[in-house]
C-alpha cells in the first residue's frame, strides 16, 4: 500500500474536487432567495434588473398600484406570482 501525501495525484484531485464544490456551494447561498410559504420575493433592485426598469418606474407602479407590494419594516417586497400575473395582464396580444 503506498503511502499518500498531499503531493500524490490522488489527494491533489481530492482537494480540487472539494475547492470546486466549495465554490460551487458559495454561489448558490450568494444567488439563492428563499422561499415563503412557496412564494419568491423579491427586492425592488432584484425587480427593475428583471423588468430593465428603473427605481422611479417602479415607484410609479407602486403608486398608481399597477404591481401589488408588501412593506414590510420600511422594506419594500414584490411577490414574484404578482409580477408575472402583472406582466400576464398587460400583454398586448
Amino acid at each position: 500500500m503506498d503511502i499518500l501525501d498531499k503531493k500524490s495525484p490522488m489527494v491533489f484531485s481530492f482537494f480540487a474536487q472539494l475547492d470546486e464544490s466549495l465554490h460551487l456551494i458559495r454561489k448558490i447561498f450568494q444567488h439563492h432567495t428563499p422561499h415563503l410559504n412557496g412564494e419568491k420575493f423579491l427586492t425592488g433592485n432584484e425587480v427593475c434588473k428583471s423588468l430593465h426598469i428603473s427605481p422611479r418606474t417602479l415607484q410609479e407602479w407602486r403608486n398608481s398600484k399597477v404591481l401589488p407590494y408588501i412593506k414590510l419594516s420600511g422594506k419594500i417586497l414584490y411577490k414574484q406570482s404578482d409580477i408575472l400575473n402583472c406582466l400576464e395582464n398587460h400583454t398586448v396580444r
